[in-house]
């Protein structure tokens, strides 16, 4: 459990694309095996600590001839942003994906003290 510190909390959010590999003949469309792609996400301003994130698929355009077989997470969780991730495998193809996201964590307070 994560636990909050003080009584500013930040609640940061968006929906992005993630990729779109059916356009130009991307690895997640064409591809056979272990793929993956990533995307960056700064957050509005830092948190005090990295918050917990919260990832939702908004929208999954993928061919349905094989089973869809998707693992959706965010890694690299600091307190400026994270990385979104998405790997699929064996025959599954996915032409375009969007997500959907949402952090929450307590903010900075002017009262903290930052020892060094």
């Amino acid at each position: 459990m994560k636990t909050l510190q003080n009584h500013l909390i930040g609640v940061d959010q968006g929906d992005v694309p993630l990729f779109s590999d059916f356009e130009d003949g991307g690895e997640m469309w064409t591809g056979q095996g272990p793929r993956e792609k990533r995307r960056t996400i700064p957050f509005s301003s830092p948190f005090r600590q990295p918050p917990a994130v919260h990832l939702s698929i908004s929208m999954l355009d993928a061919d349905t001839a094989a089973a869809v077989r998707l693992e959706l997470k965010p890694e690299a969780v600091t307190r400026e942003g994270f990385d979104i991730v998405c790997r699929t495998w064996l025959d599954t193809r996915i032409a375009r994906m969007r997500v959907t996201w949402l952090a929450i964590g307590s903010l900075p307070h002017e009262d903290d003290w930052d020892l060094i």
